[in-house]
């Protein structure tokens, strides 16, 4: 028999908050670059700075706010972020039917929601420590991880029929709603916050900012992971424009089955978070970190060998497949290690560090990837970061915690069902 996992009401408002946000933003994938083509006439240079500016300036705003959430409650600091992207979001729609819509305001919004959406994270995810036991945490994970994927293998083909047919800021009011939505759930829920443990010494600004990063870089298990997700997190995405670009003006696949080509492999995402407690349950978290952290970087090299046609679309859809069912199955496992091997007055900064460090060298890497398929050709860039991912499972530890060191998987609890996570 398996049990059902029951987490707690506070843990259901925080999950509805989260799956609210989660699906605006899936309906809005890809708004901001619709609304600054179609409205504003923006270059594919425009475009490309828009993303990688929000990312990069977005995350070093957020440098400071780990320590300063550090001692504070939670609650009112995922409220304040969720209320902040809000009146981000909903500026845009505003100015837009005020005929004042800019580029600038588009950039400035990107870095504002990229910021809060860092704090938001950091926020949450030391909140959830505080309201799920550890043998809980995977379950909790592996849900949020879920309702990613489900939001978007709907929410990108849904938010582009809605522009189609309602207009081009359509998806953004969506967006900007579900943020507004999210903090009226997370305001709802009753139960009394953890205080957040003391500070016991001064204030020391900088020391306090670089807390974060020397705390992950001073264990070797969490620095192994933090680079690994870095590079692999980095050169996955750095791929993904370039393959975009390979796909529809090099291989001329038509715009649907450039969709359907990334849609479908989603549903992967799907299967792998809600399989994540029960593998991990069976084999242990030590071998679910190594194995699918290895299988993760195994596949992005096969979108190098993209033919156009049928046949092309399919090597597509298994890549992606392949690689986002491993990557659902380990990200929830690596969450839990970090939450269950992070001081509790150590939460926030370290969600922070890891947070801003992964935005950043994401939209470092996309941008020196950009210029390498100028250079060369997109299927070059492609192929160069597949055989580079090849060589990320050597800085993966070569030693984990067993589960029940760690608390996350009781040797005297059943474990739950896939099929309830």
């Amino acid at each position: 028999m398996w049990r059902r996992a029951n987490l707690g009401r506070a843990f259901g408002w925080l999950w509805a908050a989260y799956a609210v946000s989660a699906y605006g933003t899936g309906l809005g994938f890809g708004a901001f670059s619709v609304v600054a083509i179609t409205v504003l006439n923006a270059s594919s240079a425009e475009v490309a700075a828009l993303s990688a500016s929000g990312l990069a300036i977005g995350a070093l705003l957020a440098v400071p706010l780990g320590p300063w959430m550090e001692f504070r409650t939670k609650r009112p600091v995922m409220i304040a972020t969720d209320l902040i992207r809000f009146a981000a979001m909903a500026s845009i729609p505003l100015a837009y039917c005020l005929g004042a819509l800019s580029f600038a305001q588009l950039l400035v919004v990107a870095i504002v929601t990229a910021a809060a959406k860092i704090a938001f994270t950091a926020a949450s995810g030391a909140y959830l420590k505080t309201i799920v036991p550890a043998d809980g945490l995977l379950v909790a994970t592996s849900r949020f991880e879920s309702t990613t994927w489900s939001a978007t293998v709907i929410g990108p083909p849904v938010g582009g029929a809605a522009i189609g047919l309602l207009g081009p800021v359509t998806t953004v009011v969506v967006d900007a709603v579900s943020y507004l939505l999210s903090a009226l759930g997370i305001a709802a829920i009753r139960e009394a916050e953890q205080p957040p443990q003391p500070r016991t010494a001064p204030t020391r600004r900088w020391s306090d900012i670089a807390e974060g990063w020397r705390y992950i870089l001073t264990n070797h298990t969490l620095r192994r992971f933090f680079v690994n997700t870095m590079l692999v997190n980095g050169l996955i995405m750095a791929a993904e424009p370039l393959l975009s670009v390979l796909m529809l003006a090099h291989l001329g696949f038509p715009v649907w089955e450039y969709g359907l080509a990334f849609a479908v492999p989603c549903i992967g995402g799907l299967i792998g978070s809600r399989l994540a407690r029960r593998v991990a349950a069976r084999f242990g978290e030590s071998t679910v970190l190594r194995v699918f952290g290895t299988l993760r970087a195994c596949w992005p090299l096969g979108l190098a060998f993209v033919q156009p046609g049928p046949i092309g679309l399919v090597t597509v859809m298994i890549t992606e497949f392949g690689l986002i069912i491993c990557a659902s199955i380990f990200s929830p496992v690596l969450v839990t290690y970090r939450l269950n091997n992070t001081a509790a007055d150590r939460q926030a900064r370290v969600l922070a560090a890891w947070s801003i460090t992964t935005s950043i060298s994401i939209a470092a890497i996309t941008v020196l990837w950009g210029l390498l398929a100028q250079l060369t050709s997109p299927r070059a860039a492609i192929a160069l970061a597949g055989v580079l991912l090849l060589g990320t499972p050597f800085l993966l530890p070569r030693h984990v915690a067993t589960p029940e060191s760690t608390g996350l998987i009781p040797s005297n609890e059943e474990p739950v069902r896939s099929g309830d996570v």
